[in-house]
């Protein structure tokens, strides 16, 4: 099984920069994006053989997630079941036989992290909403996730310390998600690559020069771990100041 999770930033705007060649291209079993910024009328797509589900923000142009799938799940649900954290379209879950694939666009603490406190609510709702299902059937669970993890995660660990997506309390908060039973799939079998980032500032040449963070995911329930085949970036495809990144598995 093939699976792809990509923050388009923007949809409409992907789709005019190739969405669509690359979605053909890949032939992923489902397609996970966040940041779409759109409802859903706004946009027609034909996608044959696909199932769509979407979760919008209240918030117009704001925030935003999809899921396009071949496997009919057995049932699609947007939100955690929390008011204060179901509003900006963040999560989706599909139910599958035997397994949950989530879909997630974690808030971003933002400049000054004027959004720490709320997010650190947060990891902690959704922690415990994984849980719920993992306890269930195990869980797949992808997206901006808007944390490096470690140092080896970004281009300039130092001078970012402390900035939104790589103050301590969100790396903790990470590193207890994957205490709770989830492994981090791409460093499951790539612990030490070094420059493997999957976000680029548009400022300075980022991408240009590599200088980027590693703050999409594919976590899996650490009881399938060993149903991974492989986990990867796909830095050569455009289209947003994110690149997709793949998880094949046997399951």
């Amino acid at each position: 099984m093939r699976l792809i999770s990509w923050n388009v930033n923007g949809l409409r705007a992907c789709v005019g920069k190739g969405f669509l060649d690359f979605f053909h291209e890949i032939r992923a079993d489902a397609v996970c994006l966040q940041e779409t910024k759109m409802q859903p009328d706004q946009l027609t797509l034909e996608l044959d053989g696909y199932e769509q589900y979407w979760n919008s923000a209240v918030k117009k142009g704001y925030s935003g997630t999809a899921i396009f799938t071949k496997m009919q799940p057995i049932s699609a649900k947007n939100g955690m079941d929390i008011p204060e954290h179901d509003n900006e379209g963040r999560v989706i879950t599909c139910e599958y036989e035997n397994f949950y694939l989530v879909t997630v666009y974690t808030p971003n603490a933002q400049s000054e992290l004027a959004r720490l406190d709320y997010r650190m609510t947060w990891d902690d709702a959704f922690r415990e909403y994984l849980l719920e299902l993992d306890a269930k059937k195990p869980v797949i669970v992808c997206g901006d996730m808007n944390v490096a993890h470690k140092e080896i995660d970004l281009k300039n660990p130092g001078p970012n310390r402390g900035s939104a997506g790589f103050t301590d309390e969100e790396r903790e908060k990470f590193t207890k998600l994957l205490d709770a039973g989830f492994t981090d799939t791409f460093r499951h079998l790539h612990p030490d690559l070094v420059g493997a980032y999957s976000w680029w500032s548009y400022r300075f040449k980022a991408r240009q020069n590599n200088a980027g963070w590693r703050i999409d995911y594919f976590l899996v329930s650490d009881r399938i771990r060993d149903k991974i085949v492989t986990a990867s970036i796909l830095p050569e495809v455009m289209g947003s100041d994110h690149c997709p990144v793949m998880l094949e598995i046997d399951i």
